[in-house]
């Protein structure tokens, strides 16, 4: 059941949504919480598809947040709310308000989404598209327990992870993030099978994939040995070498679909590593409401501490910040170049006083590390 209203009010809004559950026979409110999505009209169905598929799982109200751009200077000066109501199964199996705000009242879409969230119940905000520096300080992200970003959709990757850490509150997170959870199950149950110590890693993967920047900080924090980070032609995340004194432990897929698992002295193993789409990332996230930890400290080792040789994309970043951002550093050469992965990122070390503030031993006081071979 849909239900348009123009030129319209959240108090109306709110009477709209009581007459569709009478309307459909289920006057009780069954949801678990308020799903905030915040995105714009050329993204909006691709969102809304992915909340319908993850509320099959999470019953929430979705409040679908899109700002019309006015034309003329005229029309930025009216205000006007448009709103489409769903309930049924028009709606998944919760209720959807899709909100369009013109003029003036774009800048104050927290004062439309609040009248119309559930009472009692935790807000998850997320931003399909174009989400703000600082999620948490955003007048729609302090309305949420929970921050829902994606660096993929950002132009520039990188940089977004960047901005991610400088700003990290409690309860911000992250979709390339939810990304690498099985690559991260996978390689944390390899490390448990065998009796050994990480000597270095390697990681191959798309070049504007946060994923593979995010799967690399987690493990150069977790084992805090030097993590390279490698180019390679796709899709998202192609393979992981664990330089160990046991031997070399591989995770690599090449088809985005199934992975082979190799361990020292054991045959070589296939594994299921398919590429998910947003609304299984999307329910993932909202299983959970509480900080994420994990997610934080990988995200503050900082993506300028991986090894490799920049790539053309991070020298324009690097160039357009200026020359005193570019690293001064003696190129290395491989001693056996991978034929399908180049190096990407410069290696640059942390603060001593960055260090010591997070105990990790400064570089004056780590040992130097062996390069391995590419795989």
């Amino acid at each position: 059941m849909k239900i348009d209203l123009t030129d319209t009010t959240a108090s109306k809004i709110n009477k709209a949504l009581v007459k569709g559950r009478r309307a459909i026979g289920t006057p009780a409110v069954g949801m678990v919480l308020t799903l905030v999505i915040v995105t714009d009209e050329e993204n909006a169905y691709d969102a809304l598809r992915a909340a319908n598929d993850a509320s099959r799982e999470h019953p929430s109200r979705t409040l679908v947040v899109i700002k019309r751009v006015s034309r003329s200077p005229r029309d930025r000066t009216k205000s006007r709310l448009d709103a489409e109501v769903r309930v049924g199964a028009d709606a998944g199996t919760g209720e959807t308000v899709v909100l369009r705000l013109y003029g003036e009242v774009s800048d104050h879409a927290q004062s439309v989404v609040l009248p119309l969230l559930l009472p009692d119940a935790p807000v998850v905000v997320w931003w399909s598209v174009d989400a703000p520096r600082d999620p948490a300080g955003d007048p729609l992200g302090a309305l949420g327990q929970r921050r829902v970003t994606d660096s993929y959709a950002a132009e520039k990757p990188v940089h977004e992870l960047r901005s991610r850490a400088e700003s990290y509150e409690p309860g911000d997170t992250d979709l390339a993030w939810a990304r690498i959870t099985p690559w991260r199950s996978m390689l944390a149950a390899a490390l448990d099978q065998i009796d050994c110590e990480v000597v270095s890693v390697e990681v191959a993967g798309e070049e504007s994939n946060p994923s593979v920047e995010l799967l690399a900080m987690w493990l150069a924090d977790r084992l805090h040995v030097h993590v390279r980070r490698a180019v390679s032609a796709g899709p998202g995340l192609t393979q992981v070498r664990l330089e160990t004194t046991g031997g070399p432990i591989t995770l690599h897929r090449s088809d985005g679909a199934m992975a082979t698992l190799a361990l020292p002295g054991q045959p070589d193993r296939a594994v299921a590593l398919k590429r998910r789409e947003t609304s299984e990332l999307l329910a993932e996230e909202l299983r959970r409401l509480d900080p994420d930890d994990t997610y934080a400290s990988a995200l503050r080792f900082g993506v300028d501490r991986l090894g490799g040789i920049p790539s053309a994309t991070q020298r324009a970043e690097a160039s357009a910040r200026g020359p005193e951002s570019l690293p001064v550093r003696q190129k290395t050469p491989d001693p056996d170049p991978a034929p399908s992965a180049k190096t990407s990122e410069p290696a640059l070390s942390a603060s001593p006083a960055a260090d010591s503030d997070s105990g990790r031993p400064t570089p004056a006081q780590m040992p130097p590390v062996k390069k391995a071979d590419s795989p």
